[in-house]
């Protein structure tokens, strides 16, 4: 079969493009001129006018390809990708053939399920403290492989989300997982695929050294971790909370960033601190990472808003919550059902010892709101039908203060675009409340 090691592989074959969001038009722009002929598909109708779709002719005309290009929406295992694989064609991603095209002693890649994003950020704030030139690229900014991002000099540091792990068969010269729980199950099938899927990564070919924390979980799976291995103690500088970055999570991503860093430019890890301390009030934490959107004080009581919109699965929204252990909390939480174990979400809530109540929304509301139920009947909670009403709620049972935090534990798409709609509508709510 066929196997393309870099685009100019593509050069006067019929290449398809599984998946015409952002990567998939990022991806035509590049194989325009290439390519002897493009078929552009997509699940969605209305994807643009050329772009067929799965359910009309899409995938027979998939079938006529050398090679498919599918985007990181579509599912590895889908029966459909398979049987373009089962006929002979080869699939394979954008992101894998930019990997096997770029020098990849330059990238610096990030995944886990959560902390990836803003390690991301961190690596490459690090790097820019140390007079490095350094682009943030992947989930966090562009794809890499768009004409209009010149990569052709500095650090490129990328996050890979599960769904691109599970294409790439090449490995930048680093790799940081800076987490391991359940996510994207729907896409991955089981938690034992998922966790395989991510890992993946690390045991891509290529010499590279991988960096984890050194936790409990990591060394149980050491058997699947690729590279050299390094187990990265989590930080106790307090450089996370110069950073403004709340959690003790966020200890452990400083650390691995630090390494990262000291590795990619050959720097003392305490060399690359001492710069990092001269300008860490210049670094800007993510939004929708524990982000406090604004503060209320009404007769002598704080009520504090944070926006914690981007915990899309269980194991962020717990990290939250330990955040605020001492603080009485109005979890908003719910959104898309995509199948997760809410169990650990459900336990987090009833050993909190601090004032606690649940507002849920959605499909994945209900779930947490039944396991949370099963795991302490005397927790305080309650539906709500919009982030309108959540957020009036919330403030209601915090007359004494406390932190409303929204921390789904589930996407945003029953009711929203995307994750940013969503904590743009809860930093309205918030303003709104706090300014009234």
């Amino acid at each position: 079969m066929f196997r393309p090691t870099g685009f100019a592989d593509l050069a006067g074959k019929r290449v398809g493009i599984f998946g015409y969001g952002i990567e998939g038009r990022a991806s035509a722009e590049r194989l325009r001129g290439v390519a002897s002929s493009l078929v552009l598909v997509d699940d969605a109708p209305g994807a643009g006018p050329d772009v067929l779709t799965t359910s009309d002719s899409g995938h027979q005309q998939l079938l006529t390809c050398d090679v498919v290009l599918k985007g990181p929406g579509i599912p590895r295992r889908r029966a459909d990708v398979l049987d373009l694989e089962a006929h002979g064609v080869t699939v394979t991603s954008a992101l894998n053939l930019w990997l096997h095209d770029v020098d990849r002693d330059r990238v610096i890649a990030i995944t886990g399920t959560k902390g990836k994003s803003t390690t991301t950020a961190l690596v490459a704030f690090f790097l820019e403290c140390l007079g490095e030139k350094a682009l943030r690229l992947g989930n966090i900014g562009q794809p890499p492989y768009d004409l209009r991002v010149d990569t052709s000099e500095g650090w490129l540091v990328l996050e890979v989300s599960s769904f691109q792990c599970a294409d790439i068969d090449v490995a930048p010269r680093i790799v940081l997982v800076t987490s391991l729980g359940a996510d994207h199950l729907d896409w991955h099938g089981s938690l034992e695929s998922y966790r395989n899927d991510k890992l993946s990564l690390t045991r891509a070919a290529g010499a590279h050294a991988t960096l984890v924390p050194d936790t409990a979980i990591f060394h149980d799976l050491a058997g699947q971790l690729g590279g050299e291995v390094s187990f990265i103690a989590t930080d106790e500088g307090h450089l996370a909370g110069s950073l403004g970055l709340l959690g003790a999570h966020s200890d452990s991503n400083v650390a691995l960033a630090l390494e990262a860093v000291s590795r990619a430019t050959r720097t003392p890890v305490n060399d690359v601190r001492r710069s990092i301390v001269k300008r860490a009030t210049s670094f800007v934490p993510l939004r929708g990472r524990l982000t406090l959107v604004t503060r209320e004080e009404r007769h002598g009581a704080t009520v504090s808003y944070v926006d914690d919109g981007l915990a899309t699965s269980a194991l962020p929204t717990v990290a939250a919550l330990e955040v605020f252990a001492d603080d009485p909390v109005v979890l908003i939480a719910g959104g898309f059902d995509r199948g997760v174990d809410y169990s650990p979400l459900a336990l987090a809530l009833a050993a909190r010892r601090s004032p606690t109540y649940l507002l849920t929304m959605g499909d994945a509301g209900r779930r947490i709101a039944q396991a949370a139920g099963v795991a302490d009947p005397f927790l305080a909670q309650e539906r709500v039908a919009s982030m309108d009403e959540a957020v009036r709620t919330a403030r209601s049972l915090l007359e004494a203060g406390g932190i409303v935090l929204l921390s789904p534990a589930a996407p945003s798409f029953d009711q929203y675009r995307n994750w940013e709609e969503r904590s743009e509508d809860f930093t309205r709510c918030a303003l709104e409340i706090a300014q009234g």
